[in-house]
């Protein structure tokens, strides 16, 4: 069991028949009145999100999501296809699943695949990838303004800022979890 005065942010637990996630969490404590945890949780099931308001002794169990590192395969059409690197099972999972999970990765890179009582609900990309840019419009000679970026497609068809410094055909390391360009390879 879990009490709501012990939310953090990536916390699962079950509510209301559903698997929820903290996605930002609050503690409030008003000048008058009971203090409470004011949430923003995601159903890890089906994606949506709602706002609940806690008293921060409220108990909810605490739902236990199984992590296994898998390869990306390969997609056909709207099915992607993950290798367990264990047994090398092919899991296909669908679009509606993945959301936004593999804008950042290739074919042949790990990444974690999220379940809960044997049912896969989602994908965790790495941290960190390293990308090569294909396309960008080169930068100015002078053109030196504080912090001045132009967007850049990279290898995966994903679109970022950069700075003006990168050019096409450079290895840049991205941060999966912001979309953001963090330096060069």
């Amino acid at each position: 069991m879990i009490s709501a005065g012990d939310f953090r942010n990536g916390i699962t637990f079950e509510y209301e028949g559903s698997v929820y996630q903290v996605v930002e969490f609050q503690h409030v404590k008003p000048g008058k009145g009971a203090a409470f945890v004011r949430t923003k949780l995601k159903d890890i099931i089906n994606g949506s999100t709602i706002e609940r308001t806690f008293r921060p002794t409220d108990k909810m169990p605490k739902a236990h999501i199984d992590r296994k590192d898998m390869e990306y395969s390969y997609n056909d059409g709207g099915l992607y296809y993950f290798m367990d690197k264990e047994t090398f099972e092919l899991i296909p999972l669908n679009k509606d699943q993945l959301g936004d999970a593999l804008k950042f990765v290739k074919e042949n890179d790990t990444v974690r695949i999220l379940s809960y009582k044997g049912s896969v609900f989602g994908v965790e990309p790495p941290n960190f990838v390293e990308l090569i840019v294909t396309k960008t419009e080169p930068g100015f000679k002078g053109d030196t303004a504080q912090g001045a970026t132009k967007p850049a497609t990279v290898e995966t068809g994903a679109t970022i800022s950069v700075p003006l410094f990168v050019n096409e055909g450079d290895k840049i390391r991205i941060d999966t979890r912001t979309g953001e360009y963090m330096e060069r390879a």
